[in-house]
């Protein structure tokens, strides 16, 4: 069969901190790679347009619109001729260093057009001796293109198209490494700008079950917690990439915007949801943001018992008791 051409497709805002690490490990096995940068002002497209194999393409919309980058990204790889293999990733994802020793990695390889490939999302903890996954934790990350649709939704979107019965893959060596929860501050102001996000654009989705799919990371299950094999890291680290050296920094874009969000909407418009463990005064001060905003904490006695007994209870969310108490919140609004 005919060899196809591997193609990264990544959207990028602001990853800088990150964003070396990634190319360096994604460039040992994409022919291209596509990055999709979103209004960058922290180097982030210099560092892209420094490796060869990256075509850079502006998504210069100040909204965050995953089905609109995404189908950008698409397009962009579908200018490359010939038979295309689309694998998509964020900058803080790679694929497990074990790729090129792998069978499965010829098995991807030689799939026929319109086939998913499924890898299981390994969330690497902080000292890199552990990892979170729950059982059966897949994604259709990658694609043997067709010239499928491709159809997204407005958060946590399909990434390649997902045609109808398409025949699939899922890779059970091969995995994809995700860095997100090395870094506790960042990924603690992702949460929150993530749950904010849902409460604004999707008012429908009720306030217990954001707080609980955005809160998994305060009480992972102790079965889903797994040993980090050291070579999926070491095999990066032959070809002298640093695969566990942390680049923190203090600004965030997510903060940024929850100010933003916080000035245009009011803060009692997002008292429900528990981002008020932080002094919000402190951050717009952060980001010299001097606007007529009371950044205090807004929530009344009621929501801040709810608030408790969330946090105290997930690490047992799929208790019965819980569960019917959680059922009761959502009656009352919640």
């Amino acid at each position: 069969m005919t060899k196809p051409t591997i193609i990264c497709i990544t959207p990028v805002k602001n990853e800088a901190s990150i964003l070396h690490r990634f190319l360096k490990c994604t460039s040992l096995w994409a022919d291209h790679i596509i990055i999709a940068d979103q209004n960058s002002n922290d180097g982030s497209k210099e560092i892209a347009l420094s490796y060869p194999k990256v075509t850079l393409i502006e998504n210069s919309s100040k909204q965050f619109n995953e089905p609109e980058r995404q189908k950008m990204l698409i397009e962009a790889a579908r200018k490359i001729p010939g038979l295309r293999l689309l694998i998509a990733l964020d900058a803080d994802e790679m694929l497990t260093g074990n790729f090129q020793e792998s069978p499965e990695w010829q098995t991807v390889l030689n799939a026929s057009p319109g086939t998913l490939i499924e890898f299981e999302w390994v969330n690497i903890l902080p000292g890199f001796t552990s990892y979170w996954s729950p059982t059966n934790w897949y994604y259709p990350l990658g694609f043997m293109d067709d010239g499928s649709t491709h159809s997204g939704n407005i958060i946590h979107s399909p990434r390649v198209p997902e045609p109808i019965k398409a025949p699939k893959i899922r890779l059970q060596r091969i995995k994809i490494l995700h860095y997100q929860h090395i870094n506790w501050e960042r990924n603690k102001v992702k949460q929150r700008w993530y749950q904010c996000y849902e409460r604004l654009n999707k008012p429908e989705k009720r306030l217990v079950n954001i707080y609980r799919m955005y809160h998994n990371m305060n009480a992972f299950p102790k079965h889903e917690i797994h040993f980090l094999p050291q070579e999926w890291l070491s095999e990066y680290e032959k070809h002298g990439i640093d695969m566990t050296s942390l680049y923190l920094n203090t600004i965030y874009w997510q903060e940024q915007e929850l100010l933003e969000w916080m000035s245009k909407y009011g803060t009692k418009r997002l008292k429900e949801i528990a981002i008020w463990d932080i002094n919000w005064l402190e951050i717009a001060q952060k980001y010299q943001i001097y606007v007529d905003t009371d950044y205090q904490d807004p929530r009344n006695h009621l929501d801040k018992i709810i608030h408790y007994w969330l946090k105290q209870t997930q690490p047992i969310k799929h208790n019965l008791f819980v569960k019917v108490i959680d059922k009761l919140l959502t009656l009352i609004g919640w």
